[in-house]
């Protein structure tokens, strides 16, 4: 008989996970950081009763909205490369439910993270308890089901010992590189609180090995065939490189062969960006240098992407009869896509594989690579320029007069381009910016300098409103001697902003940098580019008047250090003022709509316009969508 010890569900779930590590490149850390909680009938008297009792290293903070702190602690797991994470514990019922849209963050994104939503009584005695769902024909279903869509693993357990199995499962999918996402275990309330008698060797160390996958003789043959074969051959930089930490390798083999390099949302700052090869970000989102070294291609090198609809422009970037694929992912579904030749194995291993045996090798490129590059960099230097003029860079929406009464009503002449990039030129180079929603991602991707690797942090997988605020938190806590940045919209700010109050409580400082164009300036842009008319989408009053909000006013009652900006000079003050306080900062920039980047060269999006409507604008829309779509690959 093996020893045992008797203990409540809830209080053996946090002796587990004191005992997990991880190993990396033969490094062995503690995998489960701490816990963020917010309390309620469903988890107070179990888990919050354990962690009184027996909280071992583990951390404890207490969130202030559900989505809020799992926000936080994905973007945690994002900034320590998935090498750390931190386990979720809500209460039941609507404490559960606001936590569904954090989990889908963290599946769109491929991020670890353990979800320990409570659930109703498994013994049924009180029911209805509070908060529960009756459906009439199905007594098992609760909240918690909705979790199944945007879990990678689900299960909900009914006795103590079913505890041993769940988190088992749970941890061999949070640290497999191939399966990695949310996992979800749904805890009743009564069975949190009941006791078993645990085998003792159930919570000794573990330590979950993620070895690099080495790609098999004939994927390398086939690579080196592929390249050899090619002229023209681009390698776009997905998550999985960042993961990786690819960039040396991707560095080397770029100039070896002359090969330029672009990036997706998720693997900028995987090399830095002034790279001599780094042509920035690609796709909707991507900068003219490319999106025009991508059209130009005859081989797409995918390291470690998922090839979404915003990296390929809905599929009509590339020359589909022409460019061929490599697709090097660590899971074998991604591998699948664009009919490429498929490397199932690690970005930096493969690489790694590959460079000596191509020493002989270059591209076609020529002086292509660096006049691109020298072409975007003017392209940056004339956006910098605060004109009021040049500054509208989405032309024909607004008329002279609707921009007027922005700049009367916000007191405001700044572009957000504009700002955007001189603010770059403001932050440390090792300071770390996040975002997520609205225009911003398009400018942060386009014109943003990653000056160190890892420092640019955008959540472009779900793009979700309200991550900004409190994935600065996770970053900070992640890189606590670092300054964080989010930079926010005001729209995406309403959404939520909660978790500042966090990051006062707990004495870590972020600094919010807040773009106020009184509206949802992005979907605005996409509601006009397709023939609507401005409708829902600009922040005004029923007498049809611009809101003007005044979001350092709302900062400072937190208890934030706050500034109100309307001058480039105003902002460097800010900034460097910003950078000497001791607590979070908000600063508040006033902008003017349509002063975002635009697209450029082949940056279409593929949405659904109305095919029938007696808006001739609406229509030529649709006629100008199926033109695109009969140059798009269909699958």
């Amino acid at each position: 008989m093996s020893e045992t010890i008797r203990l409540t569900t809830a209080q053996a779930l946090i002796k587990f996970l004191n005992y997990q590590y991880i190993c990396y490149d033969g490094k062995e850390v503690s995998y489960i950081e701490g816990l963020f909680h917010i309390f309620g009938h469903g988890n107070v008297l179990s888990i919050g009763q354990a962690l009184e009792e027996n909280i071992g290293h583990l951390k404890s903070y207490s969130g202030k909205n559900e989505q809020g702190m799992a926000h936080t602690a994905i973007a945690y797991t994002k900034q320590n490369l998935c090498r750390k994470i931190f386990a979720i514990s809500t209460s039941a019922g609507p404490g559960s439910a606001n936590l569904i849209t954090a989990a889908a963050t963290a599946f769109a994104n491929n991020i670890p993270i353990l979800l320990l939503p409570s659930d109703t009584f498994s013994s049924r005695q009180p029911d209805p308890v509070l908060q529960q769902l009756e459906h009439y024909t199905n007594h098992t279903l609760s909240t918690n089901d909705a979790f199944q869509a945007v879990s990678r693993y689900w299960d909900r357990i009914h006795r103590p010992e079913q505890l041993m199995q769940a988190l088992l499962h749970a941890f061999e999918i949070m640290t497999n590189p191939s399966t990695m996402g949310p996992t979800t275990i749904c805890i009743p309330q009564d069975t949190a609180a009941e006791a078993f008698d645990y085998p003792i060797e159930f919570f000794d160390k573990r330590v979950h090995y993620i070895d690099r996958v080495s790609p098999s003789s004939r994927e390398i043959d086939g690579i080196i065939s592929m390249i050899r074969y090619s002229k023209l051959p681009v390698i776009i930089i997905g998550g999985g490189a960042k993961y990786s930490e690819a960039g040396d390798v991707l560095e080397k083999i770029s100039l070896m062969c002359d090969i330029p390099l672009v990036e997706t949302h998720a693997g900028k700052s995987t090399v830095i960006s002034s790279f001599t090869h780094n042509l920035g970000g690609v796709g909707i989102l991507g900068t003219s240098a490319a999106n025009k070294i991508v059209q130009m291609s005859d081989l797409i090198i995918g390291l470690g992407t998922r090839y979404t609809d915003f990296v390929t422009a809905s599929k009509t970037l590339f020359d589909i009869h022409h460019t061929a694929f490599i697709n090097i992912n660590i899971n074998r579904m991604q591998t699948y896509k664009l009919d490429g030749f498929q490397v199932v194995a690690d970005a930096k291993s493969t690489i790694e594989a590959i460079i000596p045996l191509l020493v002989d090798y270059k591209s076609a490129f020529g002086s292509s690579i660096a006049v691109l590059r020298s072409s975007w960099e003017e392209e940056k230097s004339r956006l910098k320029v605060n004109n009021a003029l040049d500054g509208i860079t989405i032309k024909n929406h607004f008329s002279a007069d609707v921009m007027q009464e922005y700049k009367t009503q916000l007191r405001t002449q700044l572009s957000q381009a504009s700002v955007v990039l001189h603010l770059n030129d403001m932050l440390d180079h090792n300071a770390i910016v996040v975002g997520s929603a609205g225009s911003l991602p398009g400018d942060m991707q386009r014109l943003w300098s990653a000056k160190e690797r890892n420092t640019f942090h955008l959540e472009y997988g779900y793009s979700c409103m309200g991550y900004e605020i409190a994935g600065a938190l996770g970053a900070k806590l992640a890189e606590p001697s670092r300054e964080v940045y989010a930079l926010v919209g005001d729209g995406s700010f309403l959404m939520l902003h909660t978790e500042l109050v966090t990051a006062l409580q707990y004495h870590y400082k972020i600094n919010i940098v807040l773009f106020n164009n009184a509206g949802y300036g992005c979907i605005n842009n996409l509601q006009m580019d397709n023939g609507c008319i401005s409708s829902g989408t600009e922040f005004r009053n029923i007498e049809d008047q611009i809101m003007n909000i005044d979001y350092a006013k709302i900062a400072e009652g937190y208890g934030l250090k706050s500034y109100q900006v309307t001058s480039i000079e105003a902002l460097r003050y800010a900034v460097i003022d910003a950078k000497k306080a001791d607590q979070s900062t908000l600063i508040e920039i006033k902008v003017l709509p349509k002063t975002m980047t635009d697209g450029y060269e082949g940056s279409w999006w593929n949405v659904g316009i109305a095919e029938v409507s007696h808006s001739h604008p609406v229509q030529q829309s649709y006629f100008s969508k199926v033109s695109h779509l009969s140059r798009a690959k269909k699958y």
